[in-house]
């Protein structure tokens, strides 16, 4: 691939994703894109390229953008946060809200659904706790396709092995010939909506807690900045946000701090 070529390609990656591709991560190129060429018949990435450069195919440039934005998710990933969530997180939260007994939690970069499952689950097993509560799970992702795959909720073998819990996996699962189907009362739970973390977020609306979690590493320090500071102004002042363990909002924005001794979550500063 020229070094034009890889300009272009990742100028346009970044404008509509945030997405920042140095030299040293052409190999992505490599392994997302090629099917999205063989999907069109083109031989190989100088082909797309050449392709999107000699026509604004608005269709192919989201396509390549989902290609290159779609992130590998699993259940339960990194466990901690889930338990942090459940044993430091909610109580307060919850106490706070005992009168009106609303909860609104999004999921940035939800990707196929597993990280807002294991949130709804973690909250059916609290019980009576959460009984008679009014309880909104959001997760957004910029890629059409991959939201479907989280709103059927259906999973392989191999992706429910991958963090969930035996016991959970037959509680909460159907079994449907060679894959597993999460029940309908969890589905309902979590609602799916198409969103660029790009984009202004206020037609979202509030959340009490946001998890971010392993985005913001693929964003440069001012595109990071920027999507913290509008993350905060969807939440109140006692509003909690998890990000990834290899992330920090130190350096980056003033309007999260580190909760001291919960690794990876932050208050509103």
């Amino acid at each position: 691939m020229s070094p034009q070529d890889f300009e272009f390609i990742s100028t346009l990656i970044k404008s509509r994703s945030g997405l920042v591709l140095t030299p040293d991560k052409s190999y992505l190129l490599e392994s997302r894109l090629m099917p999205v060429a063989r999907k069109h018949g083109l031989k190989g990435l100088d082909e797309l390229i050449s392709t999107m450069r000699a026509r604004k195919d608005e269709a192919l440039i989201v396509e390549v953008t989902e290609a290159m934005t779609t992130n590998e998710s699993f259940f339960f990933r990194d466990i901690k946060p889930f338990d942090l969530l459940r044993d430091e997180v909610l109580p307060p939260i919850l106490e706070k809200r005992a009168a009106k007994k609303h909860l609104r939690i999004w999921c940035a970069a939800a990707s196929s659904g597993q990280e807002p499952y294991s949130i709804a689950i973690v909250l059916k097993e609290l019980g009576a706790k959460v009984a008679g509560w009014n309880i909104d799970i959001t997760g957004t992702d910029i890629s059409r396709d991959i939201l479907k795959k989280a709103q059927a909720g259906q999973y392989s073998q191999f992706e429910v092995q991958r963090g969930m819990p035996i016991t959970l996996l037959l509680k909460y699962f159907e079994k449907k010939e060679e894959t597993w189907q999460i029940k309908e009362d969890i589905r309902k739970m979590v609602q799916y909506k198409y969103w660029n973390l790009l984009d202004d977020l206020k037609g979202l609306g509030g959340y009490d807690i946001v998890f971010c979690r392993n985005v913001l590493i693929y964003f440069d320090a001012e595109t990071k900045g920027r999507v913290l500071e509008s993350i905060s102004k969807l939440m109140p002042e006692d509003g909690m946000l998890f990000l990834g363990g290899a992330e920090t909002v130190l350096g980056v924005t003033d309007r999260f701090k580190p909760v001291p001794g919960q690794r990876g979550v932050y208050s509103r500063a």
